[in-house]
């Protein structure tokens, strides 16, 4: 088996993150999964905003699921978007109780800290990795993509 299609983006400002979160919203199916993984302060949440935001109206209120762990974001005409921070995630199976089969199969979901999943993680997802850059303002994304998500990387790093 070959190795998993990745990509790298550097991102020197928060206009380009949201660039970048635009540019994937613009790609997801119903069922995707994305993994949102990277140190505290790494831009998890910013980039789970610009991405709600572009995939909406871009006037939706997009706080940080870090007390409630999930937030649904429905759209009348697509499929919801449902963006779980799993960080206070003690076992893997806590995720069920958050509904995020229903999710995985009705939804878009955005999913903070997606290694809290372990081997629940659905074998077909894409990978973001945010880390600080040569700068502290400035963010790298690392996007490793399974199968499905291979043919729609193309591109994604022309902002």
């Amino acid at each position: 088996m070959g190795a998993a299609p990745s990509l790298v983006v550097e991102l020197p400002d928060e206009a380009a993150t949201a660039g970048l979160a635009a540019r994937l919203a613009g790609r997801v199916r119903r069922g995707d999964v994305i993994g949102l993984s990277g140190p505290l302060g790494s831009g998890k949440t910013s980039f789970a905003r610009a991405f709600i935001r572009a995939y909406g109206t871009g006037t939706e209120e997009v706080p940080s699921p870090t007390f409630t762990l999930v937030e649904i974001y429905p759209f009348p005409d697509r499929p919801s978007i449902w963006h779980f921070d799993l960080y206070r995630l003690t076992a893997p199976e806590e995720a069920w109780e958050l509904g995020i089969e229903e999710a995985w199969s009705d939804g878009i979901s955005l999913i903070e800290w997606p290694e809290r999943l372990g081997a629940l993680l659905p074998p077909e997802h894409l990978l973001l990795a945010l880390a600080e850059g040569v700068d502290p303002s400035v963010r790298v994304a690392r996007l490793a993509a399974t199968a499905g998500w291979a043919g729609r990387l193309g591109g994604l790093a022309d902002g």
